[in-house]
């Protein structure tokens, strides 16, 4: 792995240091706080009987599972605007993409007609809140998702494989996983992987900041999203393992 000085002193495929508390609030039927370097987002798992209307009207089986998103006043360095109605442009392109994540590692078909609203709350942001949402929120799900298992409903296997994000860009021509608000404020490039345990690609979201990069330079940050998100995945196992839950 090629060397490079990055501004907390990681090497170019280290993750910042990673916690995930299950329970961390006691009335949604699943909740976590996944604190990942400085950047702490609380995901809360909701679930309400009925499914969209729209569901409804094509006679869709099964249930559904949405996100929210939100960045809390202080959540940054200088005080922005609460979010009050209609959310901000990046507030809904964030959530969608959380939602659709966190759909690809649930067979919906399976699920009662249920709607899983999972909110993901960033109480503080240093850089990959939403990808953060993205792992913390399938850890929430999954709780929420077992208390339906005991109770007998749904009746068949719900869990596809389990999903996780982080963001990969170019620091000074280099590679690097997991930016911080620092590194990603100067990055040549900057872009979001969501896969799941078979480093199956969900979604990537990315762009070249200053100069276009290469082929060869986009499967070098995949490989390295590919790594750091198989250790994400284990330690969404072992805060599940703690609840004694598997996946």
């Amino acid at each position: 792995m090629t060397t490079i000085a990055r501004h907390a002193g990681r090497a170019a495929d280290e993750l910042r240091p990673i916690l995930i508390t299950p329970g961390y609030i006691d009335y949604p039927e699943g909740s976590v706080l996944l604190e990942l370097g400085d950047t702490r987002v609380l995901c809360n798992v909701t679930i309400e009987k009925g499914v969209p209307k729209w569901m409804n009207a094509r006679d869709a089986q099964g249930g559904w599972i949405t996100a929210e998103y939100a960045m809390l006043p202080r959540a940054t360095q200088q005080r922005t605007e609460r979010e009050v109605g209609k959310p901000r442009a990046r507030s809904q392109e964030i959530r969608r993409m959380i939602g659709r994540s966190l759909r690809a590692g649930f067979d919906l078909e399976a699920l009662p007609p249920i709607t899983c609203i999972v909110d993901c709350d960033v109480l503080q942001a240093d850089g990959g809140t939403r990808t953060a949402a993205v792992t913390g929120g399938y850890v929430a799900l999954a709780i929420a998702l077992n208390g339906l298992i005991a109770e007998g409903d749904p009746d068949r296997e719900i869990y596809k494989s389990p999903v996780a994000a982080i963001s990969v860009g170019l620091l000074d021509g280099i590679p690097i996983v997991d930016l911080d608000y620092a590194e990603d404020s100067v990055a040549e490039a900057d872009i979001n992987i969501v896969m799941n345990e078979q480093g199956k690609l969900i979604e990537i979201q990315g762009t070249a900041e200053r100069e276009p990069f290469t082929t060869n330079t986009l499967n070098q940050m995949l490989n390295l999203a590919n790594g750091s998100i198989g250790q994400l995945i284990r330690i969404q196992r072992l805060a599940l393992e703690e609840l004694g839950l598997s996946i």
